[in-house]
């Protein structure tokens, strides 16, 4: 524990980890995969190499390109559905998209002269989903406590996403060298900035920040489209777009309202959070703050506990129980 916590604080001491937008409330209880059999009509075709960029296996149209072109059709002419996972994916497709992306991260950074173990999907995975969640604690308990975990929690924690994403053996490399080849290390690894690991970015759906060998290993998987930050999940959009579900977050809204808090759909939750949270900051740490500084930051903690407590519960009202109802439709059966 004591290596965790050091990496962490060398290679994301001050930094805090990019947050893209907010993963729409459906996709968020989709995320591990709704029936792998269900889905099996957007799976790579037998013989497809696991690099194959994850845009050639998925749809990349954003939600105005999806109403106005033709949706892709299966050979028994319906109409083809979108991956669960993140970009669409196939939780195959995302195991592979993983897979490929390790393997590229080791050989560009074998060619500059480190060594890099490929993390393997689960720990990649586990980062993916570290940032809301803790041992022992439910949803409930967490938000009670934590809030997302945004501004109360320091980032760079032992354990933030972007330090589980990287595997213990990695840690150990590190750890092993020079402070300068460390910092080599670094800057081949992650570019500029070394908060944007493989696995925060893959989660947020959003690669517009990482840099090094990192980068250099997406763009040989994801295709052009889902590297910009223009991309919009077609399960997102396809989902978003059902009458029911705009009625859900529009029932979601009144009940955040009644609670106190302004917000027109989930995706404004974080971003509100994040963007106080920064301008609180300013580029600092929070342990540098004024008593002042200090003092708003307590207030922000409390409220994202209280937003992040009625969020739950009001999409557990009403979105939870339109979103049983489209996945039952869409693929069968609801999330297990």
């Amino acid at each position: 524990m004591k290596d965790v916590q050091a990496f962490a604080h060398k290679i994301i001491d001050g930094a805090t980890m990019p947050r893209g937008r907010r993963v729409a409330p459906v996709a968020l209880c989709l995320i591990m995969g709704l029936l792998l059999a269900a889905c099996g009509g957007a799976s790579a075709a037998p013989g497809q190499p696991a690099n194959t960029p994850a845009g050639s296996q998925s749809n990349t149209s954003t939600p105005a390109e999806s109403q106005d072109s033709a949706a892709p059709t299966t050979e028994q002419g319906k109409e083809a559905l979108p991956g669960s996972e993140e970009f669409g994916m196939t939780q195959e497709e995302l195991v592979q998209s993983i897979e490929a992306v390790e393997a590229g991260i080791a050989k560009c950074m074998s060619d500059a002269g480190f060594e890099y173990v490929p993390v393997d999907f689960a720990t990649v995975r586990q980062a993916m989903l570290a940032d809301k969640s803790a041992p022992g604690l439910s949803d409930e308990e967490y938000a009670a406590n934590y809030g997302y975990g945004i501004s109360t929690q320091p980032p760079g924690g032992a354990a933030s996403p972007a330090v589980i994403g990287l595997g213990e053996e990695n840690m150990k490399i590190f750890d092993s060298l020079s402070k300068s080849d460390q910092d080599a290390y670094n800057y081949t690894l992650f570019g500029e900035n070394t908060d944007a690991t493989f696995a925060v970015s893959l989660e947020a759906e959003d690669f517009s920040e990482t840099g090094g060998c990192t980068r250099t290993a997406i763009e040989q998987v994801f295709s052009p489209e889902e590297l910009t930050t223009a991309y919009y999940n077609p399960l997102d959009s396809r989902l978003e777009q059902d009458p029911r579900m705009i009625a859900a977050i529009k029932a979601w809204s009144d009940c955040m309202r009644e609670a106190g808090f302004n917000y027109d759909n989930p995706e404004q939750t974080e971003e509100d959070i994040q963007d106080r949270l920064d301008a609180i900051l300013d580029g600092a740490a929070p342990e540098e703050l004024s008593a002042a500084g200090q003092e708003e930051l307590k207030q922000l903690q409390g409220e994202e506990r209280a937003v992040a407590v009625s969020d739950l519960e009001c999409e557990a009202k009403y979105i939870g129980p339109v979103q049983i109802q489209v996945e039952t439709e869409l693929y069968g059966a609801p999330k297990p």
